[in-house]
């Protein structure tokens, strides 16, 4: 037999006896779940029993009952920290909603509502959250969401305006970057300045933002509880999707980041994306080689994939595959959203059982 024609044939037999793809990762070390993890509990399984070894839930959905079941059952518990959004915030402080280049206040992105992200008393009011937090659960880590510049990603047609030109952010943009915008005139004759005359300044200072953010998070979780873990679940763009428009509307710098992240969780969610589930594997293996991850080095990469039938549905095989693919590359864990979508659907759960126990001890 031939050179290629043995590489094909034991890719094949790869496939068929394992029941993966020949470029999983060698290693899984997160097999998680998202969501509330009680729908999971209320049909009588055990997190050890489904291999799973970590679960990754919203701040508000954690009580001190859910962190020691979890850990007796052999599972890390990390929390999601919602960072960036706040409708109801801004419509109690609204200095603190974001404005767009015509000087307005910019309407809700559909379902979402950002702030501004350098309003002091929102910042505040965010980091305070976050050590009270820390000092309440033992939690393993926290994971950033919604971190990004006003703005909504997860759909086919996102939603991207041009923010914020409030009196807050164009003075700490003059501080920090040293550009003179000239004084008078109206909000919207300094947007207009500002994108004619030093966009790409604008646009780095709007990146240092977001990752000040992640900075400032990680110092507190050093000074509250040394040797959690810092993650982000974000958006799963490259860098020429929409115009290039996660760096230069959501202010996502990627290599950035990596400086202060220690878990990247793309949100691979291929079905609310439009995107078929082979896109899943395309994108970690783009995202990996754009950080150059290596093994056993952080950054690592725990993509989160779809299981939820919403907007379209997401039979049991494909809900294997993404499994699959987001510990392709050089991705060493994944988890789905939500757990919820797996509770409510016996195929989805034994699926889920079987891959991750294959996974256990990996």
């Amino acid at each position: 037999m031939g050179n290629l024609a043995f590489r094909s044939f034991l890719a094949l037999a790869l496939t068929f006896f394992t029941g993966c793809s020949p470029d999983s990762a060698a290693e899984v070390e997160v097999c998680g779940t998202y969501g509330g993890v009680n729908k999971f509990w209320e049909t009588g399984a055990r997190l050890d029993d489904y291999g799973v070894n970590a679960i990754f839930v919203g701040s508000y959905g954690i009580n001190q009952e859910l962190v020691d079941r979890a850990h007796d059952e052999g599972a890390r518990v990390f929390s999601e920290f919602a960072t960036l959004n706040g409708g109801r915030y801004v419509e109690q402080h609204p200095e603190a909603w974001p404005i767009d280049a015509k000087g307005e206040k910019s309407p809700k992105a559909d379902w979402f509502m950002g702030v501004c992200p350098t309003e002091p008393n929102f910042r505040a009011y965010r980091m305070k959250a976050l050590r009270e937090l820390l000092r309440k659960y033992e939690v393993d880590g926290v994971w950033m969401d919604y971190v990004h510049w006003h703005a909504q990603f997860e759909s086919p047609e996102p939603i991207l305006p041009e923010t914020c030109f409030c009196d807050h952010c164009l003075s700490a943009f003059k501080a920090a970057a040293g550009v003179d915008v000239p004084d008078g005139g109206s909000t919207a004759e300094k947007a207009s300045w500002i994108l004619s005359n030093c966009e790409n300044i604008w646009r780095d200072w709007r990146c240092s933002v977001v990752t000040s953010w992640a900075r400032d998070m990680k110092e507190i979780i050093r000074q509250e509880r040394p040797g959690a873990l810092l993650g982000i679940f974000h958006c799963p763009w490259d860098d020429d999707d929409f115009g290039g428009a996660r760096r230069k509307i959501l202010g996502l710098d990627f290599v950035q980041l990596a400086q202060v992240v220690d878990v990247f969780s793309p949100m691979v969610y291929h079905g609310r994306m439009g995107k078929n589930p082979e896109w899943v594997r395309e994108y970690v293996a783009w995202f990996c080689s754009k950080l150059n991850i290596e093994a056993g080095r952080y950054p690592k990469v725990w993509p989160i994939v779809q299981a939820s039938d919403e907007p379209v549905k997401v039979s049991a095989e494909d809900f294997e595959n993404v499994l699959r693919w987001g510990v392709s590359s050089k991705a060493t864990g994944v988890m789905m959203f939500t757990v919820h979508a797996i509770a409510a659907n016996p195929a989805k759960m034994e699926t889920m059982k079987r891959v991750y126990r294959e996974w256990v001890g990996r």
